[in-house]
């Protein structure tokens, strides 16, 4: 096994060395932008800022914004991670010696396809996941000071939702996966690559549209009564789904009663039978929710596909 493992070593040390490169360079960056944004809080002008959607304004008036986009750039790309692995490392993978015909040479050496295939994948799989974890690892590291804050990130926008916490490396895992399967079914390394792309992208954006629709996690129903303003939703996630809703429980859109308190609203109501009204919304505690069933579902897709790459070994090698 150290012959192969060597060899995995060999084929795969420049990816490697990039991966740790890159690694490195957010770091420094990470830690550079992150003192800068610290330095802005500390300045006491973010002192007036209450937690929550609400924009806070400066003395002349004007809203108060941390400098995020750089965090925001670190979310896209953990986003991207599935996509960046599977097309650059896992299509080539074993892709390349099938195509070269190279492995030929070392299964003739008296190494087993187990242990051609192991060596390979667990090699590759240790990296990606070492890589992705450390960056999203970075980027809450980063995101802390300024979570859900008018002024920050909110933990459902799509880069923190998406680019943080363990789906990432869920994700790097199952790019990963997808594309060593696909670069043992095409014949060509570029086809692996190209279809990888594929795969991997719809994955990802099928997955935000769960994510906007909420069909993975469902929200929460939240209920006020007409006679005073509604609570502030805070740090929640709303659906934009509002309305009232009826003693026996049948809701109509918010339009039917379109005051936001006071008389006008109470005479509405009791003139449709409307006893409270409703939003739809997920508090910040379904961050988790969200996202162990992403690890779950891409953690469930790797496996998969690494069982398919397995038993495929035996007849197309």
């Amino acid at each position: 096994m150290k012959g192969s493992l060597w060899l995995a070593w060999r084929q795969q040390r420049t990816a490697v060395v990039a991966g740790v490169a890159v690694l490195l360079a957010v770091a420094a960056f990470a830690a550079y932008s992150r003192a800068g944004m610290l330095d802005d809080l500390r300045s006491g002008l973010f002192d007036r800022c209450e937690p929550g959607p609400l924009y806070c304004t400066g003395p002349d008036g004007r809203i108060l914004f941390l400098d995020i986009d750089p965090l925001r750039y670190l979310g896209a790309l953990n986003i991207a991670l599935p996509v960046l692995i599977g097309v650059f490392w896992g299509a080539p993978l074993l892709g390349r010696d099938r195509e070269l015909g190279t492995h030929r040479t070392v299964l003739a050496q008296g190494v087993s396809r187990a242990q051609w295939f192991t060596s390979r994948f667990a090699l590759a799989a240790v990296s990606a996941a070492a890589l992705s974890g450390l960056t999203a690892w970075l980027f809450t590291w980063w995101w802390r000071p300024a979570e859900d804050r008018s002024y920050g990130l909110f933990w459902y926008e799509t880069s923190a939702l998406s680019g943080s916490g363990p789906r990432v490396v869920a994700a790097a895992l199952f790019g990963l996966a997808a594309g060593t399967l696909l670069g043992l079914l095409c014949r060509r390394v570029l086809a692996a690559m190209g279809w990888t792309l594929l795969v991997t992208g719809a994955v990802t954006l099928l997955l935000e549209l769960l994510h906007k629709t909420r069909a993975l996690v469902a929200p929460h129903t939240y209920t006020s009564a007409g006679s005073a303003p509604k609570p502030e939703m805070g740090d929640k996630w709303s659906t934009g789904h509002y309305g009232l809703i009826t003693a026996g429980g049948q809701r109509s859109d918010v339009d039917v009663c379109p005051f936001p308190s006071g008389s006008e609203l109470r005479q509405c109501m009791a003139q449709h039978h409307f006893v409270a009204r409703f939003y739809e919304a997920n508090p910040a505690g379904d961050y988790w929710a969200f996202q162990w069933t992403d690890t779950a579902l891409l953690g469930g897709l790797a496996v998969l596909l690494t069982l398919a790459t397995v038993l495929l070994l035996r007849r197309r090698v």
